[in-house]
C-alpha cells in the first residue's frame, strides 16, 4: 500500500470530496493524542506539540510525508495515555507545515483526511503507534435529504450569527453562503461549535452524513436557545441599570430644585435622623462623621443596597451613649446592705467594691474629678455566685448591668467588630452591649474569660488586651464604628474558674479576687436566706407550706451534694419544693416540716457517704487533698506490691509532675529504707503499682507528694495509714516538705469528707491567717499537723504496728535466691 505525499491543503468541493472519503491509509499509523480537541476530516487545524512522544510522532510523519493518526484523550490530564485513555474513533491527517518554536516544542498545521477506528496500540516508544482500520462513510452530495439538511444548517447558523455584532455576523454569513460542499460544511461547523467533547465524538463516529447533519442541527438549535436566553438576561440587567441611573439623576435634580427653593429633603428617615442628632450632645469628631455619612445618604436612592448600610451605621452613632453617664450612688451603707442582702459571706469581694466606691466618693468631693474604673477578675469554682455578684455590684453603685459570655468565643471580630466593607458587617459585642446599656459607665461582666478559644479567625484574648487596659481603653477602636469610644469609665468584671488558661498579658491587666467554696455551715445559711425563699416563690407556694429544719438541710448538703458552690444544692431544694407543690395541687394533707425520711423518699438513696476515710482498711492506701477549678477535693492513693523486678507502674491519668513526685517518693524511700525496717533487697524483687482512682479524670501537680510517699511506706512496712487522716504537700529528694496552694479549698474539702486530721507543710501555716471567721469556725473540728520533712509525716500518718497478717516481703526473695543458685553456673561451663 502506497501513501500520497501532500504539501498544500485541499479544500473540499463537489469535485474532489472522494479524496476525503476513500483515501488510502496504512493499517499502522503513528498516533498524536489531543487534549480537549477533535479533528474532523477536511478541517485544517494548528496544533501545539510538546510531549516527547507526540514530537517524535509528528517529526516521523512529516519527514516521511505520511499520514498521522489523530485521536482524542478521554481525560485531558493524563500525560502518557494508553489504549483505554483514548477514544476509539480518530482521523488520519497529513502535516502541511511544521514549525519549531522552542527546544522540543513545535507548531504543526494539520488537515484531517479520513476517519479510522483504533484497534490496538502496537508500539509505545519512541512514539505511540496504533493498528487502525479505515471507516466507510455513507455520503452522496446529490442526495436531496442531505441538500435539505444543508439548507437547514445554513439558516440556523445565520440565526445564531444574528446574535453577534453586525460586522462579524455579515462576514461569516457571506463565508457560509459560499460553501457548496456538505462534507466541508458539516465537518467545519462540528469542529468549531462550542459543544461538549462527547457530542463531537458522537458526530465524528457517525458513518451516515445525513444523520451527522441531524445531530449537528440539534446542537445548533440548543446553542441558539442558550444564546437567546443569555441575550435576554443581558438586556434585562442593562434595563435595570438604566432605570436606576435614571432614578438617581432625577433624584439629584429634585434635590437641586429643593435646595434652590430652600426646601429640605423629603426623606422621612433622613429627617428623623437629623432631629435625633440635634437632641444629642455628640462629640465634635462624632458629629463630623455623622454629617459626612448623612450627606452620602442624601445622595443615594433608598433602593440602593448601600443605603441600608449607611442608615444602620448612622442609627448606631446616635444610639451610642457618647458622654452619657449614670450618677454613681456613693452611699456606702446602702451599698453594703445590698451586697449583704444578695450574697452571704464573700467579704473580700464586698470590701473591695466598697473601697472602690469610697475612693470615688473622696475623689469626686475633693478633686471634683472621676477615676478610672478597676478591672476585676473573680476566680472560683462554679456555683459560688460570681455572675450574680456582678448584678448586685451594679445595683449597689446605681449603674446599668450588661453581661457578655466569652465561653467558646473564637472570632476576634466578636470583640472589635467587622469592617463595613463586608456584607452583613456588625459592630463588636462590646459596642453592641454599651448601646444596649444606654450609658457609658455600666458594670460590664465578661463571663467565663478562661474559656476563650483561638483559631484561624484570630485571638479574641489579644483583642481584649485593649479593652481591659485602663491606660488604653479610653480610645477603644471598633472596626465597624471606625471611631474611638471611651471605655475608661466602664467597670469591667471578669469571671473564671481558673487562671491557668487565661492569657498571661490579659491576666496581668486584672485585679484577681479569689472566691473559694462554701463550708457546710455557710451553705445552710445561704439556703435559708437566699435559695429556699427564691425557690418557694418561683413555685407559687407560701412560706408556711414548707419548712426545712437545719438538721434536714445539713443532711441534704452532706449526703446529696458534694460541691464547692451551691448550684447542685439549689437543684435538690427545687426537687423538694416541687414535691410539696404536687401535694398541694393534689389536695393531700401534709405537715409543713420536711424530715430526713421525706428526703430519702423525694431524692432517693443517699449519693455520698459522710466519711469516705473510714473505709480504709488495708496498708498502702492514703488520702491526699487536691485543688481543682471546681473547688477542693480528696483523692485516694493506692499502692499494690507483687513479685517482679522492681518496676514502678503508674496509672490513673497522672500528669508529668505527679509521675515525677511518685519517682521521687520511691527513690527517697529506697535511700532511707533501713530507717523504717525495710530490707533494701525487696525493692529488686517486688514491683510497685501506684494507682489514683477515677482514672478518667486527668490529675497533676506536686501537692500529692507526701500522700504518695506515705502510701508507698505503708505498703512496704505493712502499717496502715491512720483513719480519717488526709494530707497535702510537695516533697523533695531530700525529704523536705514544701508548701502548696489552695489550702482554704483543701481544708473545706477535708471537712466535707469527714476528715479529722490533716497534715500540712509548715510554711502553709500563714495561709490560715487569710481565712475569715466563718471559715475558721467551719474547720475547728480539724486537727492540723504542720510538718517540715517526711519523717515527721510518716511518724504522724502511720500506725505503730503492722497489720495482724502482714505480707512477708522477704520469703519470696529467699525462694528466688534458692532457685537461681540451682541453675547458676560459672561462666565458660555448659551442660
Amino acid at each position: 500500500m502506497t501513501e500520497k505525499k501532500f504539501s498544500e491543503p485541499i479544500i473540499p468541493t463537489p469535485g474532489n470530496e472522494e479524496f476525503f472519503l476513500s483515501a488510502e491509509i496504512s493499517d499502522e499509523l503513528p498516533l498524536l493524542p489531543l487534549r480537549d480537541t477533535v479533528l474532523f476530516p477536511s478541517v485544517i487545524m494548528p496544533i501545539a506539540v510538546g510531549r516527547p512522544k507526540s514530537v517524535a510522532a509528528v517529526k516521523k510523519a512529516f519527514e516521511e510525508q505520511s499520514f498521522i493518526g489523530v485521536v482524542t484523550q478521554v481525560q485531558p490530564d493524563i500525560e502518557d495515555p494508553d489504549i483505554n485513555d483514548l477514544f476509539s474513533v480518530g482521523t488520519a491527517a497529513r502535516i502541511i507545515k511544521l514549525i519549531q518554536t522552542g527546544k522540543d516544542e513545535y507548531n504543526a498545521i494539520i488537515q484531517g483526511v479520513r476517519r479510522f477506528k483504533l484497534e490496538e496500540i502496537i508500539q509505545k516508544e519512541p512514539f505511540l503507534k496504533g493498528k487502525v482500520s479505515p471507516l466507510q462513510d455513507i455520503y452522496d452530495h446529490k442526495n436531496p435529504e442531505l441538500t435539505a439538511r444543508m439548507l437547514v444548517i445554513k439558516d440556523t447558523l445565520k440565526e445564531l450569527l444574528e446574535l453577534l455584532p453586525p460586522k462579524l455576523s455579515e462576514a461569516l454569513s457571506t463565508f457560509i453562503d459560499n460553501i457548496d460542499s456538505p462534507l466541508l460544511l458539516i465537518n467545519m461547523i462540528a469542529s468549531h461549535l462550542d459543544i461538549p467533547l462527547q457530542e463531537k465524538i458522537r458526530i465524528l463516529s457517525e458513518n451516515d452524513y445525513v444523520r451527522k447533519a441531524d445531530l449537528l442541527v440539534n446542537q445548533l438549535v440548543a446553542q441558539k436557545q442558550v444564546l437567546k436566553i443569555k441575550q435576554e438576561i443581558q438586556e434585562k440587567v442593562s434595563s435595570e441599570l438604566e432605570k436606576q441611573q435614571r432614578q438617581f439623576v432625577l433624584q439629584q435634580q429634585l434635590k437641586s430644585i429643593q435646595e434652590e427653593l430652600g426646601m429640605e429633603s423629603g426623606d422621612p428617615e433622613i429627617q428623623r435622623l437629623k432631629e435625633k442628632a440635634d437632641k444629642k450632645q455628640l462629640p465634635e469628631h462624632v458629629r463630623k462623621a455623622f454629617e459626612r455619612e448623612l450627606q452620602r445618604l442624601k445622595r443615594m436612592h433608598p433602593a440602593m443596597p448601600e443605603y441600608s448600610v449607611i442608615l444602620s451605621y448612622l442609627e448606631l452613632l446616635l444610639d451610642l451613649p457618647w458622654n452619657e453617664y449614670t450618677e454613681d450612688n456613693y452611699d456606702l451603707n446602702r451599698a453594703s446592705k445590698i451586697l449583704d442582702r444578695d450574697h452571704y459571706d464573700l467579704n473580700k469581694v464586698k470590701r473591695r467594691i466598697l473601697e472602690h466606691l469610697a475612693v470615688l466618693k473622696v475623689k469626686r468631693e475633693r478633686l471634683k474629678e472621676d477615676m478610672k474604673a478597676p478591672i476585676l477578675l473573680f476566680v472560683g469554682p462554679p456555683g459560688v455566685g460570681k455572675t450574680s455578684l456582678g448584678k448586685s455590684i451594679a445595683e449597689a453603685l446605681g449603674r446599668k448591668f450588661v453581661r457578655m459570655s466569652l465561653g467558646g468565643l473564637h472570632d476576634e471580630a466578636e470583640i472589635r467588630g467587622h469592617r463595613r466593607t463586608y456584607i452583613g458587617a456588625m459592630p463588636g459585642r462590646i459596642i453592641q452591649l454599651i448601646r444596649k446599656a444606654g450609658t457609658a459607665n455600666p458594670v460590664f461582666m465578661l463571663d467565663e474569660i478562661d474559656k476563650i478559644g483561638r483559631d484561624f479567625r484570630g485571638d479574641p484574648a489579644a483583642a481584649l488586651l485593649e479593652v481591659l487596659d485602663p491606660e488604653q481603653n479610653s480610645h477603644f477602636y471598633d472596626n465597624y464604628l471606625e471611631l474611638e469610644f471611651d471605655l475608661s469609665k466602664v467597670l469591667f468584671i471578669a469571671t473564671a474558674n481558673t487562671t491557668a488558661t487565661i492569657h498571661p498579658a490579659l491576666l496581668d491587666r486584672m485585679e484577681v479576687i479569689y472566691i473559694g467554696g462554701y463550708s457546710t455551715e455557710q451553705k445552710i445559711e445561704i439556703a435559708k436566706r437566699h435559695l429556699l425563699p427564691k425557690i418557694i416563690k418561683e413555685h407559687g407556694l407560701e412560706h408556711t407550706m414548707i419548712k426545712i429544719p437545719t438538721p434536714t438541710l445539713r443532711y441534704v448538703i452532706e449526703r446529696y451534694t458534694r460541691e464547692s458552690g451551691v448550684r447542685n444544692l439549689e437543684k435538690q431544694l427545687a426537687a423538694i419544693v416541687r414535691y410539696r407543690a404536687a401535694q398541694v395541687a393534689r389536695g393531700e394533707e401534709f405537715k409543713p416540716n420536711i424530715t430526713k425520711k421525706d428526703i430519702r423518699k423525694i431524692l432517693g438513696p443517699e449519693k455520698f457517704e459522710m466519711s469516705l476515710a473510714e473505709h480504709i482498711q488495708a496498708p498502702g492506701v492514703s488520702i491526699g487533698l487536691a485543688w481543682t477549678p471546681f473547688g477542693g477535693d480528696i483523692l485516694f492513693v493506692e499502692v499494690a506490691l507483687y513479685q517482679g523486678k522492681g518496676k514502678l507502674i503508674l496509672t490513673g491519668s497522672l500528669g508529668d509532675v505527679m509521675r515525677e513526685s511518685a519517682t521521687t517518693a520511691l527513690s527517697w524511700l529506697r535511700a532511707h529504707s533501713e530507717e523504717f525496717g525495710i530490707d533494701p533487697e525487696v525493692f529488686y524483687y517486688w514491683d510497685v503499682h501506684l494507682h489514683v482512682p477515677e482514672g478518667a479524670i486527668p490529675k497533676d501537680g506536686p501537692s500529692a507528694g507526701i500522700a504518695i510517699l506515705t502510701a508507698l511506706t505503708s505498703a512496704f512496712t505493712q502499717k496502715r495509714v491512720k483513719r480519717n487522716l488526709a494530707m497535702t504537700g510537695e516533697i523533695t529528694l531530700r525529704g523536705k516538705v514544701l508548701p502548696v496552694g489552695g489550702i482554704r479549698e483543701k481544708l473545706l474539702a477535708a471537712h466535707r469528707a469527714g476528715i479529722t486530721d490533716v497534715i500540712l507543710p509548715e510554711k502553709n501555716k500563714k495561709d490560715l491567717e487569710e481565712l475569715d471567721e466563718e471559715e475558721k469556725k467551719a474547720i475547728q473540728e480539724l486537727k492540723l499537723h504542720f510538718v517540715d520533712n517526711m519523717k515527721e509525716v510518716l511518724k504522724i500518718a502511720l500506725e505503730k504496728n503492722p497489720v495482724e497478717k502482714p505480707i512477708d516481703l522477704k520469703e519470696p526473695i529467699q525462694k528466688l535466691k534458692e532457685e537461681r543458685r540451682l541453675f547458676w553456673m560459672p561462666p565458660g561451663h555448659s551442660n
